[in-house]
């Protein structure tokens, strides 16, 4: 378990039922979230009425720690699966930061591999080919485990049927 999961261990815990909302946009920052269980997505709705959709934050991640030097919120929180979070408020948390380097650290040391994995997708979507993203996604990833390939559809940002006609085709060569 990393330092920001165990700053959270004493926090208060909610659940939320899928299609719930955390927090939407323009609700003023108050609070630092870690999911627990389940995922929420981060989505900001765009003129034409589609999401776009920034971030799915799920088991043992932090959500929407960018709002951390924000006013508002600058996105909707949705929940995607069933989820249980633990909050903190974030003048709390802004001042363990100071006060224990570690949790910054392990803050820093979060936001690097998010940022490693981000890169790592945006070259992924940039290729054309369902077979070349899927083959990106397991030289870095590995094969997922059971029941996680709608996962990989939408890491690698391609529909469920094409992911598995895609894998049907690997199954016959």
């Amino acid at each position: 378990m990393s330092r920001l999961q165990q700053f959270f261990d004493d926090a208060p815990v909610r659940s939320f039922a899928a299609g719930e909302t955390l927090f939407r946009q323009e609700d003023p920052v108050r609070s630092v979230y870690l999911v627990r269980s389940g995922q929420i997505a981060l989505q900001r709705p765009m003129t034409d009425g589609t999401l776009l959709t920034l971030h799915i934050a799920s088991d043992g991640m932090l959500l929407a720690e960018a709002s951390l030097f924000a006013e508002a919120y600058h996105c909707d929180a949705v929940v995607r699966e069933p989820a249980v979070i633990s909050y903190v408020a974030r003048s709390t948390f802004l001042t363990a930061l100071v006060d224990r380097p570690e949790l910054a650290l392990a803050l820093i040391k979060a936001n690097a591999r998010e940022i490693q994995s981000q890169r790592a997708r945006i070259e992924i979507l940039r290729l054309r080919r369902v077979a070349d993203r899927l083959d990106a996604w397991l030289t870095l990833y590995g094969p997922p485990e059971k029941g996680e390939w709608t996962k990989v559809a939408n890491a690698i940002g391609v529909s469920q049927p094409a992911l598995y006609r895609e894998l049907a085709l690997r199954r016959k060569q």
